[in-house]
C-alpha cells in the first residue's frame, strides 16, 4: 500500500456558506427559471436535489428530485439524461433491483457512457452480482483512466473481495483528484478511507480520516458514524452514543437508532437503550418489506438482544429474496446459526466469505458457526 500522505483543511465551515449541493440547486433553478421548457434544466435540479438528500440523508430531496424528473419527461419524454438521473434516484432508495434494469437499457443505447457503467457496478454490488460489478467497474477506468467515479467502484469492490490496502490506494487516488470546492465529495472520501482502515484495525488512520472528513463537512452524518465506529472499537461506548446521538438527530433512520442503542447498551445505560432500541424495533418493522430497509440491523437486534431467532430468520429470509450480497448471506447465515440450523449455516457462511471480506464482524459471525458447528459434532 502507498504511504500517501494527507492534508486535511481542520477548518469548519461558515455556517453561511452553501454547500456543493445546495450551489448546484441553485445554477439548476436559475437555468430552469431562463430555459423553462428545456428539459435538461430539471435534470440538472434532479441530480442536485439527490446530491443533497446524501449530504443531509433526508429522504425527501429525493420525492423533490422525482417531481423534477416528471417535468423534464414531460417535455421529453425518456430522454437519456433523465433516465440516468432516475437510475441514481433508484439506487439511493435501494431499489438496486430496478437500478439495474434501467442501467441495462441505457448501456444498450450508449454503450460508451461511462456513468451508467457506474449505476451497473453499483447496483450489481448491491445485489451479489460481483462479477458483473467488477466487469462495470473495469470498464469505467478502461473508457476515462483515473476517473473518480470508477476508482471509487473499483475500491468497494476491492474492499468486497478482500484487498482492504489496494482498496485504500484507490480511494486517496480519487480524493487526490477530487476538485477542491466539492466539500462533501471529499468528505465522503475520507470517511470511506477512515472505514477502510478500521476494518484492516488501524484505528488511529481511522480516527484520523474520519475527523478530517468532520473538518471538511462539519457533522457530517456518514463520519460520524464512522467514528462513532472507531469508538466502539476502542471500547469508548459514551463517546461513540455521543457520536451516534448526534447522528440521529440529523438522521433519525432505523438502522441509526439501532447503533445507538447499541453504544448506550454497551455502556452500560440500559434504561436509556430500551425505549430506543423499541424505537427502532417500530421503524424497522414499518420498512421491513421495503427496498430501503434497516433488516440486517433487525436481524442481528432479534438474535443478538431479543434472542428472538424465528423472527431473525424470517427477516432474513426475507431480504435475501431480494439481494444476495456477503452481507445478506451473512445475516442470513447468522440467523440459521441462532435457530440451531449449524450445517446451513456454515455453507451460507462460506457464500458470505467466498468474496474474499474481510469485515471484521462478518469474519467474528464466521468464527462462532464453525465452533457451534464443531461442538453440536456438525
Amino acid at each position: 500500500m502507498k504511504n500517501t500522505s494527507l492534508v486535511f483543511v481542520l477548518l469548519a465551515l461558515p455556517v453561511f456558506a452553501a454547500t456543493p449541493a445546495e450551489n448546484s440547486i441553485r445554477k439548476a433553478e436559475a437555468e430552469i427559471t431562463k430555459n423553462p421548457e428545456h428539459y435538461a434544466g430539471y435534470n440538472d435540479l434532479a441530480m442536485a436535489l439527490a446530491r443533497r438528500a446524501r449530504e443531509t440523508s433526508d429522504v425527501e430531496f429525493y420525492a423533490k428530485a422525482e417531481e423534477s424528473l416528471q417535468k423534464s419527461f414531460r417535455l421529453s419524454p425518456d430522454n437519456f439524461g433523465g433516465l440516468k438521473t432516475r437510475t441514481w434516484l433508484l439506487l439511493g432508495r435501494h431499489e438496486f433491483a430496478k437500478a439495474r434494469e434501467v442501467a441495462v437499457k441505457l448501456n444498450k443505447q450508449n454503450p460508451d457512457d461511462v456513468t451508467v457503467y457506474g449505476y451497473l457496478a453499483d447496483a450489481n454490488a448491491e445485489l451479489g452480482n460481483y462479477e458483473e460489478a467488477v466487469e462495470a467497474a473495469q470498464w469505467m477506468l478502461n473508457l476515462r483512466p483515473g476517473n473518480i467515479a470508477g476508482l471509487t467502484r473499483a475500491a468497494y469492490l476491492r474492499e468486497l473481495h478482500g484487498d482492504t490496502g489496494g482498496a485504500i490506494d484507490l480511494m486517496q487516488e480519487a480524493y487526490d483528484s477530487s476538485p477542491f470546492p466539492e466539500t462533501e465529495d471529499r468528505a465522503w472520501l475520507l470517511t470511506q478511507i477512515a472505514h477502510l482502515h478500521l476494518v484492516a484495525g488501524q484505528l488511529p488512520e481511522a480516527e484520523r480520516f474520519a475527523q478530517g472528513a468532520l473538518g471538511l463537512f462539519p457533522d457530517y452524518h456518514y463520519a460520524l458514524g464512522t467514528l462513532g465506529q472507531v469508538r466502539m472499537t476502542q471500547k469508548r461506548y459514551r463517546e461513540a452514543a455521543d457520536l451516534f446521538a448526534k447522528r440521529v438527530a440529523t438522521a433519525p433512520h432505523a438502522e441509526n437508532l439501532f447503533t445507538l442503542a447499541e453504544a448506550l447498551e454497551h455502556d452500560g445505560r440500559h434504561a436509556e437503550a430500551a425505549p430506543i432500541f423499541a424505537d427502532f424495533e417500530r421503524k424497522a418493522l414499518l420498512e421491513a418489506a421495503t427496498t430501503d430497509n434497516a433488516n440486517h440491523e433487525l436481524v442481528a437486534y432479534y438474535t443478538d438482544y431479543l434472542k428472538q431467532p424465528e423472527k431473525a430468520l424470517r427477516i432474513a429470509e426475507q431480504e435475501l429474496a431480494r439481494r444476495h450480497d456477503a452481507y445478506t448471506l451473512d445475516a442470513h447465515a447468522w440467523s440459521l446459526a441462532a435457530v440451531g440450523d449449524y450445517p446451513k449455516a456454515e455453507a451460507e457462511m462460506q457464500k458470505a466469505l467466498a468474496f474474499g471480506l474481510k469485515d471484521p464482524k462478518v469474519r467474528e459471525h464466521a468464527r462462532v458457526i464453525a465452533e457451534l458447528a464443531a461442538k453440536n459434532g456438525e
